[in-house]
């Protein structure tokens, strides 16, 4: 059965002529339109998919050099850019826009053979961590069709979560691929900010004013979401904080033993109010590390603010982003964008210049505090989020253990690894007791992406791999 085959096993099998793109795609197309008006993952299927599929197919009959990722389908988020394949930003403003030029990651991501299925949900330009617009409506949970599949990246996880593609493309620039992955039960991996070129836009090339925005894997495997890197990574013209290709393939990373690794474990990083059955989730997991060897340590962290102060001065980074960029679509559409999204950008209209260069300052107090256990530790350790998937028309819930919440952000304990910079990851770890996934976050120091998915995949083979949603 094709829905059991890696990224990488089936990318070997058409090398090897026991599987043809053909074979696949079409597998995965019928899969997409079994599952696909229950979840609303995918929101625009590529027009030339199966004429590619055919190329990719001779290409392996005439013995052509074949990228690592070969014939394989992908999908790709509805906000970045695809050529001649429809990207609507999530958002009726641009319904019927098709770009003239792939995104760099796009490009990457061709060059090794794989094939563009098609486009995943967005909120509005990715906006917030639940999935769902005015032009597609809400993506659902594959788990549980009554919950959301969180977001920005929810269309990728889900479909990836449902089976309905082997890997996808997401965008991180506050959770956006590890906040899905959590909720869906996929792995889902932030790299380093730099090491894969972000250019879905032209308008903010030297985007330092905005949190590190990152694309991502969304996976079956970590072995998968090596290959993903590895295949996008890498310098570009068009990104000018991206970095040059690292010497050493990150799928050559990946095998070595728990016994010995370092990792600090934080419940809550000092902030945030957790759900008793999340933490008795992880809780589990950090006994499993710890009984094959990896010296897993509680610990306490103090960043010097509460999180209201902590999550206002990053979300206020993101709405003054969103006024300088939309405030023109909201004079001239307002009826298009979602009322979350005004929001945004009215609330942006209030950040002053001062405020702003304030808030970029107080990333270096997370930076140095983050620093501080990174000197003794070689990982850290947390839930991914403080609470499992919530109904798909909210956007959070309003208390967590009997604790009033801002709905829209205090559960996402991922802002903390875009505000640095650094590379982290979403582990399936567990289920609630009704049957939803719940993510363990992984992170490690810049450039430590290596480590964060070696530990992945000897995590991944303890517990016997991660399971598709039923």
């Amino acid at each position: 059965m094709l829905a059991n085959y890696a990224v990488d096993d089936l990318a070997k099998k058409i090398k090897t002529r026991d599987l043809s793109p053909i074979e696949v795609m079409k597998y995965y197309i019928n899969q997409i339109e079994k599952h696909n008006s229950q979840v609303n993952a995918f929101v625009t299927l590529n027009p030339n998919v199966m004429d590619e599929s055919r190329q990719a197919e001779q290409d392996v009959m005439e013995g052509k050099s074949l990228g690592v990722l070969h014939g394989v389908p992908v999908g790709i988020k509805d906000l970045t850019p695809t050529k001649g394949i429809r990207t609507t930003f999530g958002t009726k403003v641009f319904a019927d826009h098709v770009p003239d030029r792939d995104a760099t990651i796009v490009e990457r991501l061709k060059a090794a053979g794989a094939i563009i299925i098609g486009k995943t949900n967005t909120p509005d330009f990715g906006h917030k961590g639940t999935t769902d617009n005015l032009l597609f409506g809400a993506t659902k949970n594959p788990w549980n069709l009554d919950k959301t599949a969180g977001g920005s990246s929810g269309g990728s996880a889900a479909a990836v979560a449902a089976g309905m593609v082997p890997f996808a493309e997401g965008s991180d620039g506050g959770g956006s691929v590890r906040i899905p992955a959590s909720f869906c039960g996929v792995y889902g991996f932030k790299p380093s900010y730099g090491r894969i070129p972000m250019d879905n836009s032209l308008v903010n090339a030297f985007g330092t004013n905005n949190p590190f925005v990152n694309h991502g894997p969304l996976t079956r495997t970590v072995r998968d979401a090596a290959l993903f890197v590895d295949a996008t990574q890498g310098l570009s013209t068009t990104d000018p904080f991206s970095v040059p290709r690292f010497d050493r393939a990150l799928v050559d990373q990946l095998e070595g033993s728990l016994a010995g690794v370092k990792i600090a474990y934080t419940k809550d990083f000092g902030m945030y109010t957790v759900d008793k059955e999340v933490l008795q989730v992880i809780d589990q997991q950090v006994k499993r590390l710890q009984e094959v060897g990896a010296e897993v340590e509680e610990v306490s962290m103090d960043f010097g603010m509460t999180l209201h102060q902590f999550l206002g001065f990053f979300k206020n980074t993101w709405y003054a982003s969103a006024s300088a960029g939309s405030a023109a679509m909201l004079r001239d559409y307002p009826e298009l964008l979602t009322p979350s999204y005004h929001t945004m950008i009215e609330r942006g209209f209030d950040v002053s210049t001062s405020e702003y260069i304030g808030y970029q300052k107080k990333r270096t107090v997370v930076w140095r505090e983050l620093q501080k256990h990174f000197e003794t530790f070689d990982l850290v350790m947390s839930p991914s989020l403080s609470i499992p998937a919530f109904d798909y028309q909210l956007l959070g819930p309003e208390e967590i253990e009997g604790k009033k919440i801002e709905a829209d952000s205090d559960w996402m304990m991922t802002h903390i690894y875009n505000m640095t910079g650094l590379p982290a990851a979403s582990i399936p770890a567990g289920f609630t007791k009704g049957g939803l996934p719940i993510g363990m976050q992984l992170a490690g120091n810049r450039f430590d992406d290596g480590l964060v998915l070696r530990v992945s995949h000897a995590y991944e083979k303890l517990i016997g791999g991660f399971p598709f949603a039923k």
